[in-house]
């Protein structure tokens, strides 16, 4: 079932440990089928090195397993919220990457301070609200999901490719698995910079609004012009 789909979720899988985002069972990666309504997603606490595409767990948007024998990604009921809000979306990635975790943990957004983030965000990365001791305790990875759609109310998902869990880590989206991941490993860069950038200059300040929104919208939307005819 979804051979297509398992394949490119493992690739992404793997990705995910090849560029260091994912340290052992750390983070995972999964794709929908919309016209299947169905989930493929890493399988909880599997290797990423011994991972095969029968381990991925294949689920229905309600979060039943509808083939494989493991049991899904602990931060499934996260990816399903992304899933049903985000509808444009068709893979995500989740990884704990040091810099891009380390934001996250501190609770602050990511501020664009250059063109190289402008290049993928239409903005600065968001960061959650913190959650309550009873969303914690009850159904928690959905309400992280429930807080990442809240943060999301006045932001286009397509623009603002990824978000900051407060407290805990990056979840990252596109149109397909790999471009999940490919914003992963951008994000985890753009913070990386950030971090530099504020440790070389505490005064440092948000790129300007033309030259932002210049290096996004020559990438992306109907006036794009970076790159080949497609």
């Amino acid at each position: 079932m979804l051979e297509k789909l398992r394949s490119e979720v493992l690739e992404a899988n793997l990705y995910l440990a090849t560029e260091g985002l994912a340290l052992f069972t750390f983070g995972n990666a999964s794709g929908i089928s919309r016209e299947e309504g169905l989930v493929v997603i890493k399988p909880s606490g599997v290797p990423y090195e011994t991972m095969t595409p029968e381990d991925l767990v294949v689920v229905n948007l309600e979060g039943r397993t509808v083939e494989g024998s493991l049991r899904p990604s602990s931060d499934l009921a996260t990816h399903l919220i992304l899933y049903r809000a985000f509808a444009e979306i068709g893979g995500v990635a989740h990884t704990h990457s040091h810099a891009a975790t380390s934001w996250a943990q501190a609770r602050k957004p990511i501020p664009c301070f250059g063109t190289t983030h402008a290049d993928y965000f239409n903005g600065p990365v968001p960061v959650t609200k913190p959650l309550t001791p009873a969303e914690i305790k009850n159904d928690y990875e959905a309400n992280t999901g429930h807080a990442i759609v809240r943060a999301f109310k006045k932001l286009n998902p397509l623009e603002t490719p990824g978000v900051l869990v407060s407290g805990h880590a990056p979840f990252c989206w596109g149109r397909t698995p790999a471009a999940a991941v490919h914003i992963a490993v951008v994000l985890e860069e753009i913070a990386a910079m950030a971090l530099d950038t504020i440790s070389i200059n505490p005064r440092a300040h948000a790129l300007e609004r033309p030259l932002h929104a210049k290096h996004f919208y020559r990438k992306h939307g109907t006036t794009a012009y970076y790159g080949q005819k497609k």
